[in-house]
């Protein structure tokens, strides 16, 4: 098929010509001379991008996947009992990677479509009298479902309950796209990975973790090897890394870091507020539903639609992909044939997205789905019209 894919999945997002260009290059030493420029700029700049001053950055030739085992083998111990919330299939596989790694799990359920109750959260640790709770894991911006949950309520919630357990948070959808305040918010782990927000390819896993957290990393006695952070410590301090790093996902990364930080963070999410909003007019026009059940708490880089009842959200991916070349996120878990997704996050501005609502428009018509052509897209135009700078 001729022209571009549509890429509208949440994540692997656009990468830009920018980003390509830095990243085709051929190979070098790691450990010469000149090597530590490149590290120390990465390290000393990605702080920034997490909202911090006082945490430290870590790199590794991952996946935001990994950061869970990374953030959980470096904080605790075996046998360990930690609080989670599942509200999504990323927060299930979050609390799974927990699990298998040995750690006893209180999970607090909360219907998928829901964002995270810091009420809940704040009476689960205040009924731990023995203080045995040691963190406290979440997602911020649930993938599957287009939530966005209140991650500085859930640090009142801690505080409240006077309860010293470490917070650990997925950013993966979020970081480097919403706003994220990692030292405001008391965040001991933040956890994001190089293909969502940092526009780039899978492949790198990305951490910050504040002070609380490194002091944690020193008496943690999970078994630790390639994720042990006190290599990175010592390594990263002389600006090298503890094995062979993914050189043109660090070049590539330390472009993307220049993008973002030119465009200001807090630019960046407003962006992505905006360009979100037009997808949720376009879905209100289409007479369709988000999953997310709180408008307030609807994403701004992902949104999850549920399709009629007696439709197959499978179909209208298969469709968009074979007919018009538009990639579409999957529903996940027990939402698999219930929604489809539009990923709006990344090198994203508003002719690109309305081109991604076009096709969906069609795809929907083709489907079966009886929404009027023109009407979400118009929707949107209207939107990024009235609010163009």
């Amino acid at each position: 098929m001729s022209g571009r894919n549509f890429l509208f999945v949440p994540g692997p997002t656009n990468v830009p010509d920018r980003i390509l260009r830095a990243m085709h290059r051929a190979q070098e030493d790691h450990r010469s001379s000149a090597f530590p420029a490149l590290t120390k700029g990465i390290l000393g700049d990605l702080p920034k991008v997490f909202g911090t001053t006082k945490g430290q950055a870590f790199v590794l030739p991952a996946s935001g996947t990994a950061m869970w085992e990374t953030a959980i083998v470096n904080s605790l111990s075996p046998g360990d009992r930690v609080l989670a919330v599942r509200n999504g299939q990323f927060s299930h596989l979050f609390v799974d990677a927990a699990q298998r790694l040995g750690m006893q799990v209180d999970i607090i359920e909360v219907e998928w479509g829901a964002a995270i109750s810091a009420a809940q959260i704040q009476s689960a640790l205040e009924a731990d009298k023995a203080r045995a709770i040691k963190a406290v894991l979440v997602v911020h911006n649930e993938t599957a479902t287009g939530v966005t949950s209140d991650i500085a309520a859930v640090r009142a919630a801690m505080n409240a309950a006077k309860h010293a357990a470490l917070l650990l948070v997925d950013g993966v959808s979020s970081i480097g796209s919403l706003e994220f305040k990692m030292d405001a918010w008391g965040v001991d782990f933040g956890i994001a990975g190089s293909q969502k927000g940092f526009m780039m390819p899978a492949g790198l896993g990305i951490l910050c973790v504040g002070p609380k957290g490194l002091e944690a990393v020193k008496t943690a006695t999970c078994p630790r090897a390639f994720f042990d952070l006190r290599d990175h410590i010592t390594t990263n301090a002389t600006g090298y890394f503890p094995y062979t790093p993914s050189l043109a996902h660090l070049y590539g990364l330390r472009e993307a870091l220049d993008m973002l930080l030119a465009e200001g963070m807090a630019n960046v999410a407003a962006r992505h507020k905006r360009l979100g909003e037009g997808v949720r007019r376009a879905v209100a026009a289409w007479k369709l539903e988000a999953c997310a059940k709180d408008p307030s708490t609807q994403s701004d880089t992902v949104t999850a639609i549920v399709v009629p009842a007696g439709a197959d959200a499978e179909q209208v991916r298969d469709i968009a992909f074979k007919k018009y070349n538009l990639a579409l996120g999957a529903g996940l878990g027990p939402l698999r044939g219930r929604v489809f997704r539009i990923g709006h996050l990344g090198d994203l501005n508003e002719l690109m997205l309305l081109g991604a609502l076009a096709g969906t428009e069609m795809t929907l018509v083709d489907a079966g789905i009886p929404v009027t052509l023109g009407s979400g897209v118009a929707a949107a135009q209207a939107w990024y019209r009235s609010t163009a700078s």
